[in-house]
């Protein structure tokens, strides 16, 4: 077996725990030098990944807010996370299949990071179980995997677009839903979320790695480009305050600190 075909497997696979576990298998037969990087293959089309029948996906801003201080109130929250750590799995897998002809750092990379989602989502499905809930018993939007589409055509886009900006956003919110999870005395729930900020950090590193990679390879100076590719696709997800310790840990410099503070004053006061 392949690699890709190996990630083709797990993206198509629907029942989200079989995927999770298919995901640990397969990181780990990677690592230990069982998959090959020969394609023998031609990359389909991006579609939709295998998921179950719920949750059922709806706008972003069809989504119920509910408080932390119900039971159902904080599982409603923590379903929210579950949703996009399944979405992340897929994510990753796909940037592995999609992008062929990358250096063999890229695929160890990216591999690594499916294997950690795949346990972030079975902490937190187990989490949902502890409250009484699962996952599917809420619903979700589809705005992470949206964005791979947007960003199909495109390691490069891929790069800046997801890991630099929608699961960098989980560095800059992460404490305070902490803090809230904690507030009101829910402290497994915060320590499982804690231990996913810390391992966020090096997948969104994982991007800014790539991204400066692919900007080097198509001769594009990275500021300007990174400007460019949020302006175009992803302005209205651009948003502070900043996480500027893990931010500076997973890469991002001070100019475009500077750029992304002056583009969410834009957003405020457009």
């Amino acid at each position: 077996m392949s690699l890709y075909q190996a990630a083709k497997a797990c993206l198509a696979t629907s029942d989200p725990l079989e995927k999770a576990a298919l995901t640990q298998e397969l990181a780990a037969r990677f690592f230990r030098g069982e998959l090959s990087l020969e394609a023998d293959d031609i990359v389909e089309p991006i579609k939709a990944p295998g998921r179950p029948d719920k949750p059922v996906l709806v706008p972003p801003k069809n989504l119920p807010k509910r408080g932390m201080g119900t039971t159902e109130g904080r599982a409603c929250f923590l379903h929210a996370i579950t949703h996009i750590e399944f979405n992340a799995m897929n994510l990753a897998w796909d940037a592995v299949y999609r992008f062929r002809d990358m250096p063999q750092e890229f695929y160890a990379d990216f591999v690594r990071v499916a294997s950690d989602e795949s346990r972030h989502f079975m902490m937190l499905s187990g989490r949902l179980r502890e409250m009484g809930m699962q996952y599917g018993d809420f619903e979700a939007h589809n705005g992470l995997w949206e964005m791979a589409e947007k960003t199909a055509h495109s390691c490069l886009a891929r790069m800046a677009l997801v890991p630099r900006v929608l699961e960098a956003r989980g560095l800059d919110v992460t404490p305070g839903m902490m803090a809230r999870l904690r507030s009101v005395g829910d402290h497994v729930s915060a320590d499982i979320l804690e231990i996913i900020l810390q391992e966020e950090i090096p997948h969104v590193a994982a991007g800014t790695r790539w991204f400066l990679w692919c900007c080097e390879q198509e001769k594009k100076e990275p500021l300007q480009t990174f400007s460019d590719l949020i302006t175009g696709l992803a302005k209205a997800s651009i948003r502070g305050p900043y996480n500027l310790p893990a931010r500076n840990a997973a890469g991002f410099g001070d100019r475009e600190m500077a750029m992304l503070e002056e583009l969410s004053t834009q957003a405020v006061f457009n």
